[in-house]
């Protein structure tokens, strides 16, 4: 019968109908955005003219950075009594901004390098502002290894420079690692950072309008033409920074938990300090990225770009890093306990039932180990307001954690008569204060004058980059007998 359909047509046909639709990933970039959607969205947020809501916001935490600094030339002029510091506690807020901002600037190499040496291609949408995070973390952070040595002009020492005093450093204090790590490590993330923006610098001069714009842009776009030679000069630069840079991930803060694991104190002299520090690292440095990204994302208008996909697996990232934290949390107490010592015990003690109690309870029991368990549920980790929720939780988590390691250790020690409190001034709380002002202005300017995605980047991983895509027009199947099927 001409009707009738025979069982090899109706095999053929489901032959077919599996080759027409493959099983497809679910998209970096929804909605089948072009090149050209791409570019306007992310350029013309740098093109514009600057929204209200930018001006009110850069004002508010620039006067805020700038009382931050009037802080910091108070306590340089008058001396580090000043701070709240006393005999038991010769470190408190100082060395724990250091130890924070170090540990925010961990996400960017991260997702930057590691994520990139293993081809993980979601981090496009992400690493451009990672990345800046890291440096301005880094810059907030540097401010105060050099204010809390006291005489901010002979900080200079802390660096091998020849001099006629014939004095050179002490390369077995960890201060000293502190200087090399974090200036090597800045270094080469101003490089990388830079380097990933020589295609996007280049497209923002080609489209720039007035001379200022293009002269400034074409001077850090270095001459970028776009051509196969500049592909592949660049290609093979960013795959070097990114091999140096991995390295820099684990190194930079295991050299930071040196300062503490190398001394004597109850609670400092643990060999699981390195990588409890790193993992405790990322897991911060995840979370200040989301905590920038999600009000950006929505401000921006880049849903499409900053996908569900991106939040979901930064969520599992900071599930991860998180678990291990707590794993780290809990063995310090089996290690002190198991150790036998007195003093050791007594100061894990004293970390839940002491005076800080409820930094601990708060901030490393709820904030760090608790909230990010929110993230094994798959519907949490789609819904923005709780992944905004748990990442400011872990934000305050991690700056408490440092806080009660530090202090924690110091307060009560091993000479009862040498016990004493530390209570913040008023120079200590607006230091703080001022770096996160200082931060939050540096982030902004970022996103106003520069591309806060890398443009270049996220149109490799479309399907137009693909030579062999056919665009869902040309989705074409010649069946048998000659007739056109879509």
């Amino acid at each position: 019968m001409d009707g009738a359909t025979t069982a090899p047509d109706v095999i053929e046909g489901e032959a077919s109908a599996s080759v027409e639709r493959p099983l497809q990933r679910v998209p970096l970039v929804l909605h089948r955005r072009n090149f050209s959607w791409i570019t306007e969205r992310i350029a013309g947020a740098v093109e514009g003219p600057g929204p209200r809501w930018w001006w009110v916001t850069f004002a508010i935490t620039s006067m805020v950075a700038m009382f931050g600094l009037f802080c910091l030339g108070y306590q340089i002029s008058t001396g580090v009594g000043t701070w709240g510091l006393n005999h038991p506690v010769g470190w408190a807020w100082d060395i724990t901004n250091f130890v924070f901002w170090i540990g925010i600037g961990h996400a960017g190499t991260l997702i930057s390098a590691i994520l990139f040496l293993l081809r993980q291609k979601w981090r496009t949408s992400i690493n451009r502002s990672a990345e800046a995070m890291t440096l301005f973390a880094v810059i907030c952070a540097a401010i105060f290894p050099g204010v809390h040595v006291g005489r901010v002009w002979m900080a200079w020492f802390l660096a091998p420079l020849p001099n006629n005093y014939g004095i050179w450093p002490n390369f077995r204090s960890p201060l000293l690692w502190d200087v090399f790590a974090v200036s090597t490590y800045f270094s080469v993330s101003v490089l990388f950072w830079y380097t990933g923006l020589i295609p996007d610098l280049a497209t923002l001069r080609d489209r720039a309008t007035t001379k200022i714009k293009k002269l400034l842009y074409g001077i850090f776009a270095v001459g970028w033409r776009g051509s196969n030679r500049n592909w592949r000069h660049y290609e093979m630069a960013y795959l070097l920074l990114a091999g140096l840079s991995t390295p820099l991930v684990l190194s930079v803060h295991s050299v930071v938990s040196f300062d503490f694991a190398t001394s004597i104190i109850p609670t400092w002299h643990t060999t699981i300090f390195p990588p409890y520090f790193v993992a405790g690292a990322i897991f911060g440095g995840f979370a200040m990225v989301l905590t920038l990204l999600i009000p950006a994302r929505a401000i921006y208008k880049l849903q499409d770009i900053i996908t569900p996909q991106h939040i979901d697996k930064m969520a599992k990232v900071i599930l991860l890093t998180g678990s291990i934290v707590s794993y780290a949390y809990a063995m310090e107490f089996f290690v002190a306990w198991y150790s036998g010592n007195q003093y050791e015990k007594y100061a894990f003690f004293n970390r839940i039932f002491g005076p800080y109690w409820w930094y601990w309870w708060v901030g490393m029991l709820f904030c760090n180990a608790l909230s990010p368990q929110f993230f094994w549920f798959k519907r949490f980790r789609q819904n923005i307001y709780v992944v905004y929720f748990v990442c400011m939780c872990v934000n305050a988590g991690m700056w408490f954690e440092r806080f009660i390691i530090i202090v924690g250790g110091l307060h009560r020690d091993f000479l009862p008569s040498s016990w004493g409190m530390f209570y913040p001034t008023w120079v200590d709380i607006w230091t703080f204060i001022g770096t996160l002002g200082i931060f939050l202005s540096l982030f902004l300017m970022f996103i106003r004058y520069l591309p806060m995605i890398a443009m270049s980047e996220v149109k490799i991983v479309l399907p137009e980059a693909n030579p062999h895509h056919a665009s869902p027009e040309e989705h074409h199947v010649v069946a048998a007998g000659g007739k056109e099927r879509t």
